[in-house]
């Protein structure tokens, strides 16, 4: 019996109490490199379709590959900052298949012998928990091309009136890193997934070879599940949910394949193993087609290419070009500034970390860069439905706000504001400040006219100020504020009050 469930999926309470989740994660990472895997063509996103292809990416009889280079030391790069055993010797494959964006018919990849192997990475959880994820390998291959199928509702191939072609993806270098079997996350296992492909990122990003655009495909998820009952020792049947590309898409994804998972295995059904595919819109994956073996590909040695040897000191010396890794530069960043645990994981939760840094390499203290980031600018984003790092301010223009009110030009409330128009395009903050009229009024004489004026106006306040009650002159600063519209500094206007009545 075999049941597809995609409805009345069981409560996620129900199936960690009943299954064990265990989880293999597969990202493809598409490097930055120039030009493609195995010939010169240019790599460029967004290009006109077909316009960055020649006869080797197109497969044509006689074209003969060459490896890039390039991507050879990013993917020796890779699987150094993984914690990876680098291959002394390793060689490309032919993987075998008919898809109609692989022209060749085949992929060239690496099987049995990746350029590295047996690492891992420890991923923090929200909570600051370490994770260890252990990884099998990080392999060198190219990317497939791109299908359009036009004319149905969902823009897969089903019910589609026609399929279009471009092949200018096809060839471009390709990493792939396959963890092993993750067990032992419980009911974490969508977020162990969520953080793991997060860390992963942001190490790539560090390394630069990668822009890992996960919108634009740069960086994808294959995310595999597979439920064991609780007490079992034998592995369930996994599906695959194909290209993923987003960190909560990956969180979501997983929960649901659980979920469905376990409604199959309760009802008595079996899981097929199969690829799936992930509606953004309802968060459910829907079948793909039926999950091949490594025997299907028919994988044989790769005979136009020569195998790879990276030298002990070639390898070395890419181990001395790592910058300073994510993990690092965090502890760095919080014995610099100071931080409780607390106070870095929301910072890294927040997606403000690398934000809040730039702004303070750009003139501003860490502590108001933060409180910006985390508090008014994080608000901003939530409004408007964005991530923090889309809002339309720069760390360099927010640096510039702190440094106009540390130098007494701006009150908070006024560089509220001169950041309002930096976010709704009116320019930088100092042109902001001009256009808007939004200088501290700083000069003495023109807040004790408004300071004389206040007081008065409110003589039972300003005899109580006199006679000691120096909590009254509270209400003479707001008048002055509200008489200079903001633009007046609140504590010098305080004092020139308390100096006005003698105290």
């Amino acid at each position: 019996m075999t049941t597809d469930v995609t409805a009345d999926l069981l409560p996620y309470s129900d199936v960690v109490e009943r299954f064990d989740p265990v989880l293999g994660l597969e990202v493809h990472v598409e490097l930055h490199t120039n030009t493609k895997m195995f010939c010169g063509c240019p790599t460029q996103f967004g290009a006109d379709p077909n316009t960055q292809v020649c006869p080797t990416c197109l497969g044509l009889p006689g074209a003969l590959p060459v490896v890039n280079g390039k991507a050879v030391e990013s993917a020796i790069r890779i699987g150094l900052a993984l914690n990876c055993e680098i291959a002394e010797w390793c060689r490309f494959a032919r993987k075998n298949y008919f898809y109609p964006d692989m022209p060749k018919n085949f992929q060239t990849s690496q099987y049995d012998e990746p350029i590295a192997f047996n690492g891992y990475l420890d991923v923090v959880l929200d909570d600051g928990e370490i994770f260890r994820v252990q990884i099998e390998r990080a392999h060198m291959e190219e990317d497939t091309g791109k299908s359009l199928h036009v004319g149905g509702a969902t823009g897969r191939i089903h019910g589609a009136e026609f399929s279009l072609l471009d092949y200018n993806r096809a060839g471009v270098p390709l990493i792939e890193i396959v963890t092993k079997t993750i067990h032992g996350t419980g009911e974490r296992a969508p977020e162990v997934a969520r953080a793991y492909v997060s860390a992963l990122r942001d190490l790539l990003k560090a390394l630069d070879v990668s822009d890992v655009r996960m919108d634009q495909g740069s960086l994808r998820c294959d995310a595999n599940v597979s439920l064991m009952p609780k007490g079992s020792t034998e592995l369930g049947t996994r599906s695959e949910t194909k290209n993923v590309n987003s960190l909560r898409s990956v969180e979501r994804a997983v929960h649901f394949e659980m979920r469905r998972h376990a409604a199959v295995l309760t009802s008595g059904g079996e899981v097929i193993q199969e690829t799936r595919h992930f509606d953004e819109s309802t968060g459910s994956t829907r079948a793909g087609r039926r999950k091949e073996t490594s025997e299907d590909y028919r994988y044989f040695p790769e005979p136009d290419l020569v195998p790879i040897a990276p030298t002990r000191d070639w390898v070395e010396e890419l181990r001395a070009t790592l910058p300073e890794l994510p993990w690092q530069r965090r502890r760095r960043i919080q014995q610099d500034w100071q931080l409780s645990d607390l106070e870095l994981r929301d910072l890294v939760n927040a997606g403000a970390l690398d934000l809040v840094a730039a702004t303070v390499e750009a003139g501003a203290s860490p502590d108001e860069a933060r409180s910006w980031w985390v508090a008014y600018l994080s608000q901003q984003a939530n409004t408007q439905g964005i991530e923090l790092t889309a809002l339309a301010i720069t760390p360099a223009q927010l640096a510039r706000v702190i440094v106009l009110v540390a130098e007494g030009k701006l009150t908070n409330k006024l560089a509220r504001q001169v950041v309002d128009g930096v976010l709704a395009g009116e320019g930088d903050p100092d042109t902001v400040v001009e256009a808007r009229g939004l200088v501290v009024v700083s000069d003495d004489s023109a807040l004790l006219t408004a300071i004389d004026e206040a007081l008065a106006a409110q003589p039972d306040v300003a005899e109580k100020i006199r006679s000691g009650k120096v909590a009254a002159a509270g209400a003479v600063v707001g008048a002055v504020m509200k008489a200079t519209k903001g633009q007046a500094d609140a504590k010098r206007v305080r004092e020139l009050v308390l100096e006005r009545c003698g105290q």
